[in-house]
């Protein structure tokens, strides 16, 4: 299973001092199906803990993920500051799981070279 986040996830991520692990941790949960939204269309809502709290009180992503292939972290929000995403957000996130999904392996190494995505690497 591969990580990623984009590069406006990496700036939510740093802001709110969200680690690697942390990313690790919501993935390893979807993998074993404790996923805390399935939005469709390999789009899912995933909880994040603060450091020091608990999940609840935490902040939600928008995951990108197709089981035992790939995850991609789009999108951070705290819980507090909103609710949830849009309808026409959410179609967009669908297009674009459609089209980070259809990548060959070659071609993601390209959109990593020029940092628009950072792999997340987990220790096992």
């Amino acid at each position: 299973m591969r990580i990623f986040r984009n590069k406006s996830f990496s700036r939510f991520a740093r802001q709110k001092r969200i680690d690697d692990a942390a990313l690790c941790e919501a993935v390893r949960r979807a993998e074993a199906g404790l996923i805390d939204a399935d939005l469709g269309g390999n789009v899912i809502k995933q909880r994040i803990p603060r450091q020091n709290q608990g999940a609840s009180k935490g902040f939600r992503s928008i995951v990108l993920f197709k089981k035992g292939e790939k995850a991609f972290f789009v999108y951070g929000f705290a819980k507090s500051g909103q609710d949830n995403i849009r309808q026409d957000e959410l179609k967009a996130f669908r297009e674009l799981a459609k089209e980070l999904f259809a990548l060959e392996d070659s071609e993601l190494l390209k959109i990593m070279a020029n940092k628009t995505i950072t792999e997340v690497i987990c220790d096992e």
